[in-house]
């Protein structure tokens, strides 16, 4: 079979899938109405900011099933992890068009729906990085821009259903749509051949003898450079998630926006992560994955002193500064899957991505409790501001780290160290 070819259909599927499961990040339309019809259920008084623990139960628990699901993928191929994927992410969703509680909805969105979320994530994204060993960063970005870009195109979508049907109505009509996308698609994804490389590439110096040794999740955890990449995952991505989780409120209680007005934000901020992650992919295949996340973080401390000093009615500066930000943390999230297999093998790198994907999961509990805490404290978000730029500093900081390990190891990957 001529997998040079079929695997650009694979990454199409994949492409298609990652812009369905998406949609996690695009919660903040269904919270409000949500806390609406169960605060109108229940004869109590919810509101979006109750219904928060949703999106960080989901964000959370993902890298559960990514190491998991990346066991069954690496061992005996994607295709039945994304069907169980698909069918607990759509089914999940689905689940919340029957919930009467708070408490259902965390066990059907935060968790069924945040472990499918992991298990086919990880599988999309480790297939597609094994059948382009020579576009890494490139194809790394697209599979998580398209992750990214569900949340600029699924808001009006499901905004309208809610105003139509109702939010309940909503849950289940997408839910039901993202279980057949998602299982469909499935079927067009194959395990990739041992050693695969495509027609007429062939692997730079030294590659071959990376790949001999490619490491198990095991050998990875043994290596001191792991404990820097985690760490470096965990600090670019907080000012990112800081901002994504909480940007509409940052837009109306900072510098005074309409709801309507607000967004705009939400739809900049996710604009600017899909941008960040195609152009610091392709950026990381030339300039490497070190230096493109370097820049990463010296774009997020600008980001972020942007809007530290944004006020009141300040929208420029604020748009200026979120966008920043957005690009950095598409950056992140762009170059980590191909990072990861640079360092420690494409054999075993879903297990490995999913191991290593835990640190966006701190940081997804991290950024949003950051920003809450010190909005309770002190009436005003911008001390969260400096924080970030503080993990963004120990982010820099961490890159320099790494060389020194990445210098000091008898095998050092060349796109890395660039």
């Amino acid at each position: 079979m001529d997998y040079s070819r079929k695997r650009w259909l694979i990454l199409l599927a994949s492409c298609f899938i990652n812009l369905c499961i998406g949609s996690m990040y695009a919660w903040s339309v269904f919270s409000a109405p949500m806390a609406a019809y169960l605060s109108e259920l229940n004869g109590i008084t919810l509101t979006p900011a109750d219904l928060s623990i949703v999106f960080v139960v989901a964000n959370s628990i993902g890298p559960i099933t990514m190491i998991s699901g990346g066991r069954i993928n690496d061992t005996f191929g994607p295709r039945f992890v994304i069907l169980a994927g698909g069918l607990m992410f759509g089914g999940g969703m689905l689940l919340c068009g029957f919930a009467s509680s708070l408490t259902e909805v965390i066990l059907a969105y935060g968790i069924l729906t945040g472990l499918g979320l992991g298990m086919v994530y990880g599988a999309t994204i480790s297939t597609s990085i094994k059948f382009f060993p020579d576009k890494r960063g490139l194809v790394g970005g697209l599979t998580t821009a398209l992750f990214g870009i569900s949340s600029v195109i699924l808001p009006p979508l499901a905004a309208m259903i809610i105003s139509d049907m109702g939010v309940i109505a909503a849950f289940k009509i997408i839910g039901g749509a993202f279980v057949l996308i998602v299982c469909g698609s499935a079927f067009l994804i194959e395990k990739c051949p041992a050693g695969f490389q495509p027609a007429g590439w062939t692997p730079p110096a030294g590659a071959a003898a990376r790949n001999s040794v490619d490491k198990d999740w095991r050998q990875m955890l043994r290596t001191p450079v792991f404990y820097v990449l985690i760490s470096l995952l965990m600090c670019g991505a907080v000012a990112g998630l800081m901002c994504i989780a909480l940007a509409s409120p940052l837009a109306q209680r900072m510098i005074g926006m309409s709801t309507i007005a607000a967004t705009g934000v939400v739809s900049t901020l996710a604009l600017f992560n899909v941008l960040g992650r195609i152009f610091a992919g392709l950026i990381s295949d030339r300039i490497g994955r070190i230096n493109t996340l370097a820049l990463a973080c010296l774009l997020s401390i600008a980001g972020l002193s942007l809007l530290y000093r944004a006020e009141l009615g300040d929208v420029q500066t604020f748009y200026v500064g979120i966008s920043i930000v957005g690009i950095s943390f598409g950056a992140f999230m762009g170059v980590f899957p191909g990072f990861t297999a640079d360092q420690f093998g494409a054999r075993n790198n879903s297990v490995n991505f999913g191991i290593m994907f835990s640190g966006f999961a701190v940081a997804g509990y991290v950024g949003p409790t950051l920003m809450m805490t010190v909005f309770r404290h002190t009436g005003s978000f911008k001390g969260a501001f400096l924080l970030g730029i503080g993990f963004s500093l120990a982010g820099l900081v961490l890159t320099f780290l790494y060389r020194l390990f990445a210098r000091r190891a008898s095998v050092q990957p060349a796109l890395a160290t660039k």
